[in-house]
């Protein structure tokens, strides 16, 4: 075992970061299930001959679900600078797509 104090130091480095985690977390499977949605809005939409979401939308939002997912994946598994970076990349990345394809 280590010290209390090396303890509560990584214990507070956790919980420092331990928002940044959270929102990309929450962001990352938000993009997943809207990107499983507009899956099945197109499903819909091709068997009642309605519009629907085009190529384009389901690859930017099912690329950028991949990305956000294998990035959160790989942040929950390295607590250290990397981790947090990787953190940011989500965040970016859905603000990016959700901003251009929903914004714009």
């Amino acid at each position: 075992m280590g010290s209390p104090r090396a303890v509560s130091t990584a214990a507070r480095k956790r919980r420092s970061v331990g928002w940044l985690r959270g929102l990309s977390g929450l962001l990352a499977g938000g993009m997943l299930l809207l990107a499983v949605a507009l899956c099945v809005a197109w499903f819909v939409a091709t068997r009642t001959g309605t519009g629907g979401p085009g190529p384009r939308t389901l690859a930017w939002h099912g690329g950028a679900a991949v990305i956000a997912v294998l990035g959160q994946r790989y942040a929950d598994r390295h607590l250290d600078v990397r981790g947090t970076i990787a953190s940011f990349a989500v965040v970016a990345v859905t603000s990016a797509v959700l901003a251009a394809q929903w914004l714009f």
